[in-house]
């Protein structure tokens, strides 16, 4: 496997921001909004990390061209297991959000299948605990998201569909939205694929089941309305992501917190990467289902006190949520149980790396070694 070099002032970024801040000491909302790399401006988001995810058209471009190349003999041995081909269209995923350095592999497993010309991204709100934000979404109100080819716009059903919720389910809050990476690294790939998509960015905070059943209902109920007036279909017309890294594990460079339940020698980071291959295959692959999804979620976090982690996903609640809302929608608008099928899982220290000497800048925002990384699945659902 190939380690590129990792440039020194992406290291210097890396003690400050990214995911290893989900575990550190909390900083206050302004220093998370002073810590933004390019501030939002005329009514379109800005990009908070510009270290992990590109910025410019040639950097994207350098991406996409090396994660395809290192998705290729997955990708051919999926679509002659599966006979999927150049009108696939996914009805809903899960995907990573970590750094492109990383992960591309995966984004390129899953991207070129979502297909909808509006995509709704269900986000992990690392930074919840610095609002108290629970139980309810949250929505922005920007116009249009940054993009590194340009403005990416944001779906006007994004209105529609609050305007269909209980003003109880949800805030709107640009600043919430602005602070965190979970979506806005998934946008760039959505626009290489389809320059003409549109969004949705969600953020689902601290929920425990009963809650985000309920509210995952309403929302199935909002959209499903919604794509009815419009005579859309799922997956043609409208696609869901929930953006979510998997484990996060080691003891070190978590905020003094140690989550290596099986050491940091190499057979215990092939013992984690079975038991979370496991929990990806047997909750969030096959038919998709209510119980399932909930076993997920107390697999990840703390029944009686959901802010407290079992398993470090990240996504532990825009997982459940986001699949609990495409299949309740698959099964209300035509029946269908929603199938989920494991393209990938790698993780930041397995995953061969992008040539950094190609990227124009472009690094990383943690380290990659035994004592700290980070598993990433991508899923796709039909």
């Amino acid at each position: 496997m190939k380690k590129a070099l990792v440039p020194a002032a992406a290291m210097i970024v890396a003690a400050c921001i990214a995911a290893t801040a989900a575990f550190a000491s909390d900083p206050t909302p302004q220093e998370l909004l002073d810590a933004v790399g390019i501030p939002p401006a005329d009514g379109r988001r800005g990009q908070m990390d510009t270290v992990g995810f590109a910025t410019t058209t040639e950097q994207m471009l350098s991406v996409v061209t090396q994660g395809m190349a290192l998705a290729a003999p997955r990708q051919e041995a999926l679509r002659g297991e599966h006979g999927w081909g150049d009108t696939t269209a996914f009805r809903a995923a899960v995907c990573p959000h970590d750094d492109y350095y990383y992960a591309s592999r995966l984004y390129a497993l899953l991207i070129p299948y979502i297909r909808a010309r509006t995509v709704i991204v269900f986000g992990v709100f690392h930074k919840a605990r610095v609002w108290d934000a629970r139980d309810q979404l949250v929505f922005d109100s920007f116009e249009s998201w940054r993009g590194p080819a340009g403005p990416v716009a944001v779906s006007a059903i994004r209105e529609e569909i609050m305007s269909k919720l209980p003003s109880e389910d949800y805030v709107v809050d640009n600043d919430m939205q602005q602070v965190e990476h979970s979506v806005e690294a998934i946008v760039p790939w959505l626009q290489a694929f389809n320059p003409d998509v549109e969004i949705v960015s969600i953020l689902v905070p601290y929920m425990k089941w009963e809650t985000m059943d309920r509210i995952a209902t309403e929302l199935a109920d909002a959209l499903a309305t919604i794509m009815r007036e419009q005579n859309w279909e799922l997956g043609r017309d409208v696609a869901i992501i929930s953006s979510a890294d998997a484990i996060h594990y080691g003891d070190a460079g978590w905020g003094g917190k140690s989550y290596a339940d099986f050491g940091t020698s190499p057979e215990g980071y092939q013992k984690a990467v079975n038991r979370e291959l496991h929990l990806a295959e047997s909750t969030l692959c096959g038919p998709v289902s209510r119980p399932s999804l909930r076993k997920f979620l107390y697999t990840c976090v703390d029944p009686g006190d959901v802010t407290k982690y079992k398993r470090t996903w990240c996504g532990r609640f825009s997982v459940p949520f986001g699949l609990d809302v495409a299949s309740r929608l698959s099964e209300e608008l035509d029946g269908r149980q929603l199938n989920g099928t494991l393209l990938g899982y790698g993780t930041s220290l397995g995953e061969v790396s992008l040539d950094v000497d190609t990227l124009g800048g472009l690094g990383v925002t943690a380290p990659n070694n035994h004592n700290h990384w980070v598993g990433y699945a991508a899923i796709g659902y039909e």
